[in-house]
């Protein structure tokens, strides 16, 4: 069963690790479920309450970061609402649409869709669209950084308990 449960534990944390990257892909909940899996089959008294705060503002930080700073890209290069929701709709969707460049591709469609609609020139569109994918690439760096980060301390605790 110890082999089982390592197994399941490091597929939780590799496809929550992929999840920063494929939007489809649980990311943090995965990793923090993966802090129940060793509970479950090793013991829960390695984790006391400050590992599970500190666990729990990360993934409340993730959540909040990768609305914030995708769509801070997109305001900082002068897009609107729309453009914001657009570019959220094109992340979502993008990768289904076209599977090997939508999650690029995606983004930066719906950012564009979503300024022209709203009247603005084609310039100002794409100048939006690249900030969408500045946000999203940015987005990124800091999910890989605080979901390694969730990792790296789970294996810091287990060890010092």
């Amino acid at each position: 069963m110890t082999i089982l449960g390592w197994i399941l534990i490091i597929a939780l944390f590799a496809v929550g690790l992929a999840g920063a990257v494929v939007p489809i892909l649980p990311g943090a909940l995965a990793i923090y479920l993966a802090f129940f899996v060793y509970g479950w089959f090793f013991s829960f008294q390695s984790f006391g309450a400050w590992f599970w705060i500190t666990q729990t503002l990360i993934v409340v930080v993730l959540f909040i970061a990768d609305y914030v700073v995708g769509a801070w890209g997109v305001k900082k290069f002068g897009g609107s609402r729309a453009s914001v929701i657009g570019s959220t709709i094109g992340l979502i969707i993008g990768p289904f649409v076209i599977p090997a460049f939508g999650l690029i591709i995606g983004p930066f469609l719906g950012a564009f869709i979503g300024e022209l609609i709203v009247g603005s020139s084609a310039g100002k569109a794409t100048k939006v669209s690249v900030g969408a994918l500045i946000g999203l690439f940015s987005s990124t760096v800091v999910k890989i950084v605080l979901q390694l980060a969730m990792v790296i301390l789970f294996f810091i605790w287990i060890g010092l308990h």
